[in-house]
């Protein structure tokens, strides 16, 4: 994609602005990292631990899986930047990043993930155990390498980045040490099953970034009532999922009962969108539905953690 001079003179100004202010560059070095990506997944992750240790909590693993999850999750953020820096210039919420900008060099960026993943896996390795370490090492790989090339050449790539991001709370629960077992497989297909419908939301409202920078997501690749067709079906599966916690033993009947009412309520919201016409209706629910998949996530890890004391 071709830039015109203003635009080069500007992003080279900014460039120079940030180089020359500290707190605007340890600013940018910090977003780099994609915080709210590392939030998000910490979330889960905490969730994975608690549900594991049923409320018998062992805080410095909690506390060594939070710090080298994070650093081990920035350092996969980075490297994206990295990886996509000549997408980003193309979308106009990513075109100010500070590897498209130049504020920050690409080399000193891979310089900056190394030690967040090395220090992050280290992290994981001597404050939890082996099979932490190992886990968040394959998530960094399934979303650096296996997504990063998944995403630029088919339609497939949400499922594929779905698996790094259903990786967090394995990490968390293999962190109390009692290995992996169903809990932590109904714990990944959980978190499979909602992605889907979150990142087809963010697809159909971001609908025009996508397709200004060639990605063949599946809103621009197969049209927005097939998005709302998949969007159904892993929110039904989602709520299968979540009504299997409690038949399992992993959580109290009431607290599997106020989950599958919370996915079920989403479901019907997914399934409304197939009554809309409209581009601008679809991209309007879209957006509804993105924001009711963050309050249903943050609820169902928040009824997990609280019914993990009670058990």
């Amino acid at each position: 994609m071709k830039t015109s001079k203003a635009t080069g003179r500007t992003t080279a100004v900014l460039a120079d602005q940030v180089a020359t202010n500290p707190r605007a560059l340890f600013r940018e070095y910090y977003l780099l990292t994609k915080p709210g990506i590392i939030r998000g997944n910490l979330f889960t992750a905490s969730a994975g631990f608690l549900l594991a240790a049923s409320g018998v909590i062992n805080l410095w693993h909690l506390i060594a899986m939070i710090v080298g999850l994070a650093l081990v999750i920035a350092s996969g953020c980075v490297c994206n930047n990295y990886m996509d820096r000549q997408l980003d210039i193309k979308m106009a919420r990513t075109s100010q990043r500070a590897l498209v900008t130049g504020a920050i060099s690409t080399r000193h960026a891979l310089a900056y993930a190394a030690v967040l993943g090395s220090v992050g896996v280290v992290t994981l390795a001597l404050g939890c155990n082996q099979l932490t370490a190992v886990l968040g090492a394959l998530g960094f790989i399934a979303y650096v390498f296996v997504y990063g090339a998944a995403k630029r050449h088919t339609v497939h790539s949400t499922v594929i980045g779905s698996i790094s991001g259903a990786i967090p709370p394995l990490v968390g629960y293999a962190a109390v040490g009692h290995g992996l077992n169903l809990g932590a497989l109904l714990l990944f297909i959980i978190l499979v099953c909602w992605q889907m419908p979150h990142f087809y939301a963010i697809g159909i409202y971001r609908f025009n970034d996508y397709k200004s920078a060639g990605l063949p997501i599946l809103p621009v690749a197969k049209g927005f009532l097939a998005t709302k067709i998949q969007m159904i079906l892993y929110a039904a599966a989602f709520v299968v999922a979540v009504a299997s916690l409690a038949p399992f033993g992993y959580v109290s009947i009431w607290c599997g009962i106020a989950v599958t009412l919370l996915g079920s309520a989403w479901l019907l919201q997914t399934i409304r969108g197939l009554q809309l016409n409209s581009d601008d209706t679809t991209i309007h629910w879209a957006r509804q539905v993105f924001g009711s998949s963050l309050m249903v996530i943050t609820l169902l890890c928040l009824a997990i953690g609280i019914d993990s004391f009670f058990a």
